[in-house]
């Protein structure tokens, strides 16, 4: 079903008009590579692990580093070198996915404002990580493509939507176990999902209750 946002469409198509040329035409293939030579450098680097120069450190930035509130986004998942090709390649096909149905600006702007969240959130609590951020990537595609199919361990097909439930559902545990600074860096970073998405959710529980009191009234 498509997805109307409404206000925040109309909102975002005129400043597409306006301030489109300067959005960042390949923003997730730079995400991804950046990942790539980070993993690469910390892999093949003798006890220099460059992901600890670049990670969200509040005591850091207020010494002066500033630059971790933005190369946050470069660090790679913990993971073998197998397991992030597969990664990266899955972030950039989300990334570029979203940016083929939104264009170039609306997708720097979803993307930015999870980078913003995740920063307040971090400058807030001490904690941020850029995993929430790329998992409202994963969000955002199932919702706007909840029959993709994707092969689960390379063979086994499996709509997005399933595995959306399955990873909303691991959200949620997050929440009631994750002390309160691992809880507000998870909903915060989510609020692109909210701006993007947050009018249609509203309209389809408006028109869910007027199909159900129409039922009623016609029993």
């Amino acid at each position: 079903m498509p997805i109307n946002m409404g206000n925040q469409g109309n909102l975002l198509s005129r400043m597409d008009r306006k301030l489109g040329k300067y959005a960042i035409r390949n923003l997730m293939t730079i995400i991804v590579a950046g990942m790539g030579i980070v993993f690469l450098l910390d892999l093949f680097s003798s006890g220099f692990g460059l992901s600890s120069y670049l990670a969200f450190s509040k005591p850091d930035i207020l010494r002066g580093q500033i630059w971790r509130i933005v190369t946050f986004a470069f660090i790679p998942p913990p993971s073998s070198l197998l397991f992030i090709l597969f990664s990266l390649y899955f972030y950039w096909l989300l990334g570029s996915a979203l940016k083929n149905e939104w264009g170039a600006f609306k997708f720097n702007i979803f993307y930015f404002c999870g980078m913003l969240g995740t920063v307040i959130a971090g400058l807030i609590t001490g904690y941020a990580t850029n995993f929430f951020l790329n998992m409202s990537l994963f969000f955002a595609f199932a919702i706007l493509f909840p029959h993709f199919e994707l092969r689960l361990f390379f063979f086994i097909p499996i709509e997005v939507r399933y595995l959306a439930y399955l990873n909303a559902a691991y959200f949620v545990y997050l929440l009631v176990v994750n002390p309160w600074p691992g809880r507000v860096a998870l909903v915060v970073s989510l609020l692109n999902i909210a701006l993007f998405f947050g009018g249609d959710v509203i309209n389809r529980i408006k028109q869910a209750r007027r199909r159900a009191e129409w039922k009623r009234n016609f029993r």
